[in-house]
């Protein structure tokens, strides 16, 4: 089979680990990497042994498919010339800044045929994947994904640069339209939101709670998804899960006898699994693992959260 030639758009911290990995892939090609930052550009090309370019619109006809790690604010620019020429992309989530933008990069992809995943990296968490046969209705899913403070994601709040994660994944496993939010959020180092938490209700009577920070002492990324006789633990940090099952009442003590199952969870590269699945998407002609629409659903879900939040700080601030 011919190699597929792809390129990577951004080699900032997360575009350098999307070129290493299409570079270890033995059906891929990698061509080049672009970047506006021209000596590192340079210092990741060399080290790949692939070409620096400094404009990527001159990798028109030289790659079938590209990945882009750029700011968010360049998404759609560098996202819908990809499109128009017919080059399939796998683009860093949130997949734009609006949801017009989203339809557009969507239109534009159906309308040429390509592949367009987005980057929730999340989806190919080994956690996840260990329990999803285990998942069937939940009816409440708490999730708390909280870092302590670096400059780089500061280009959006923390619901677009964090919280989005745990928003696509409860909008995944809670297939159901939603009905409510409420939320509120508060900027202590940055412009915008860098602590968050988010209460959204669904038409089905699931919940789901959410708590996002990027000023927090510790780091914890984690799910608890509660259903009828189960609750499932994730750490997506340390990919560690584990399943409680409501047992037969002890009818000495009136209390529910339990049990505890540690799920093995499988070592993975979860960067590599997305862009394998890139790959496989392209290669098969098949949907990608997260589409546009998928991106989209998140990023409406998101925009919604930090109106609420906007909404509740100028009540607070007695702004009405």
């Amino acid at each position: 089979m011919k190699k597929l030639r792809a390129a990577v758009i951004g080699v900032g911290y997360l575009g350098n680990f999307h070129a290493q990995k299409y570079a270890a892939l033995e059906s891929v090609d990698l061509i080049a990497v672009s970047d506006s930052d021209q000596k590192r550009c340079a210092e990741i090309a060399a080290n790949l042994d692939c070409a620096a370019v400094a404009d990527y619109r001159q990798l028109v006809g030289r790659v079938d498919a590209v990945s882009i790690v750029v700011p968010t604010v360049m998404h759609f620019e560098v996202a819908s010339f990809f499109l128009k020429h017919g080059i399939h992309i796998l683009l860093e989530k949130p997949v734009t800044r609006t949801v017009t933008e989203a339809d557009e990069l969507i239109a534009l992809a159906t309308a040429k045929g390509t592949v367009f995943q987005v980057g929730h990296l999340e989806r190919f968490n080994p956690a996840l994947d260990a329990v999803r046969g285990e998942i069937d209705t939940p009816w409440l899913i708490e999730a708390r994904r909280v870092a302590p403070y670096k400059p780089r994601g500061t280009d959006v709040s923390i619901v677009l640069d964090l919280m989005v994660h745990d928003i696509d994944l409860v909008t995944t496993l809670i297939d159901a339209e939603i009905t409510s939010i409420t939320a509120c959020g508060a900027a202590v180092y940055s412009e915008t939101a860098d602590i968050a938490n988010a209460r959204i209700g669904f038409a089905n009577g699931s919940f789901a709670n959410l708590t996002a920070s990027r000023i927090s002492p510790v780091g914890d990324r984690s799910m608890q998804i509660y259903q009828r006789d189960t609750f499932i633990n994730l750490d997506f940090q340390n990919r560690k899960a584990a399943i409680t099952r409501n047992g037969t009442l002890n009818p000495e003590t009136s209390v529910p006898e339990v049990s505890i199952e540690e799920i093995s969870v499988p070592a993975r590269d979860q960067i590599l699994a997305e862009i394998e699945a890139f790959v496989y998407a392209i290669n098969s002609g098949s949907a990608p693992a997260v589409t546009g629409n998928d991106g989209k659903r998140a990023l409406e879900t998101a925009l919604r959260i930090e109106e609420e939040i906007k909404r509740n700080t100028r009540l607070l601030k007695g702004e009405g």
